[in-house]
């Protein structure tokens, strides 16, 4: 099982089931890429001179390093000057990144070229679009409006309450101001019922409020290249797609359900699940949805274990308050009044720790993981669960890829 950088040994008799995506092909490489920018960017109309380029942090990375120097030498071959090339961090609420972090998340391209890192709760940053039907205000960061060629570059995953992730979410939430990304988050809850709003699921995007919400704000987004990537479980780029609007980026996500969307109904007694090491656990936020993921293949009152390191502590500093506010009931009477970042995950974690039994291995104290609803457990006592457990066993080696 992969744990932050290393892998922990486990053992499961013959009759567990383990359950695994379809890895894809790795049909992409840097020649590829070059050909879809030609077919994108050549036909276009001449006097592009500044370009912006939108890349993920370092929770979503997409083999930056062997192909951003592909993206830059195209464009200066184009013309383009080095200083009118502008790479934006899409941070959205995310902490801001060390210098060795983005060396290693970006390569040689980090130091060769302006990065932009994304301060979503900056004071004059920001400039309006508009609002959606549902009251977002689209609010995103106003430099990017003065480039002649915008260009979003990441990768198509799933999201667990937004449907998808990548694609438009790079400039909004990833660029966008910290109220208007906790407005959009906001429509994870039901308020009139104090649920959590039953359209927001992974893979679905159709009758998903928040997804709506986000596509009625793509509309209102400066025009832009976008990139997609999928990626297997080595973290490779393995197919590599471009469009320009929504119809485009649904079609990458079919592709994506192809590899790794679920066919299997079958519920288990315990499934045993790994978030997938680093990035994937990087810190409780991000683990969460490879929780939720494994969660869905668990009986009601059944039990998951989890091995997520979270090196990085929780990921947002407030967020093991939201469980200490009371009950589900106190909890969205004070949300309505104030909305928390991430108090979706934070219910979302409520919902499964009152459905089913959470073992935590992680580096996360005894006390966080009981606030969770969950238990810290040791990957000796995970071994003995295993082999007490008279029921059906799964075993999910990369829960953070697949998905019912």
């Amino acid at each position: 099982m992969k744990y932050g950088s290393i892998e922990i040994p486990l053992s499961f008799n013959k009759e567990s089931c383990c359950l695994n995506h379809t890895e894809p092909l790795l049909s992409a490489s840097p020649d590829r890429l070059r050909d879809l920018l030609s077919k994108q960017l050549d036909a276009s109309p001449p006097g592009v001179s500044n370009v912006g380029i939108v890349v993920a942090d370092k929770t979503r990375l997409c083999e930056y390093p062997v192909y951003l120097p592909h993206i830059t030498d195209y464009l200066l071959h184009k013309g383009i000057q080095p200083s009118c090339i502008t790479f934006y961090i899409a941070y959205g609420t995310h902490p801001p990144q060390t210098r060795e972090e983005c060396l290693s998340s970006y390569g040689e391209t980090y130091e060769q070229f302006r990065f932009v890192h994304h301060n979503s709760r900056g004071k004059e940053e920001f400039v309006t679009l508009g609002h959606t039907s549902r009251g977002t205000s689209v609010r995103i960061e106003k430099k990017v409006l003065e480039h002649d060629l915008l260009i979003t570059f990441g990768a198509i995953l799933h999201h667990y309450f937004a449907g998808y992730g990548g694609g438009r979410k790079l400039l909004f939430p990833g660029l966008a101001a910290y109220e208007s990304i906790l407005q959009n988050h906001s429509l994870f809850l039901d308020f009139n019922t104090q649920t959590l709003a039953a359209g927001c699921q992974s893979g679905q995007l159709d009758n998903n409020p928040l997804a709506r919400d986000l596509e009625e704000i793509e509309g209102m987004l400066p025009p832009h290249l976008e990139i997609h990537a999928i990626l297997n479980s080595k973290k490779q780029v393995c197919e590599l797609y471009t469009g320009k609007n929504y119809k485009d980026f649904r079609e990458v996500c079919q592709i994506y359900d192809r590899y790794f969307r679920s066919t299997d109904n079958k519920l288990y007694d315990l499934v045993v699940a790994s978030a997938g090491g680093y990035p994937k656990d990087i810190n409780f936020i991000q683990a969460h949805k490879s929780i939720h993921n494994a969660a869905s293949f668990v009986k009601n009152g059944g039990k998951l274990i989890i091995f997520a390191e979270c090196g990085d502590g929780t990921g947002n500093p407030d967020f093991m308050d939201i469980f200490t506010r009371g009950g589900r009931e106190e909890i969205f009477t004070q949300l309505a009044i104030e909305y928390k970042n991430n108090a979706g995950t934070a219910l979302s974690m409520m919902e499964k720790s009152e459905r089913i039994e959470i073992q935590m291995v992680t580096s996360l104290g005894s006390k966080e993981c009981e606030l969770m609803g969950a238990t810290l457990c040791t990957a000796e006592e995970a071994q003995k669960i295993i082999d007490s457990e008279p029921g059906s066993v799964a075993v999910l080696t990369n829960a953070g890829m697949l998905y019912k």
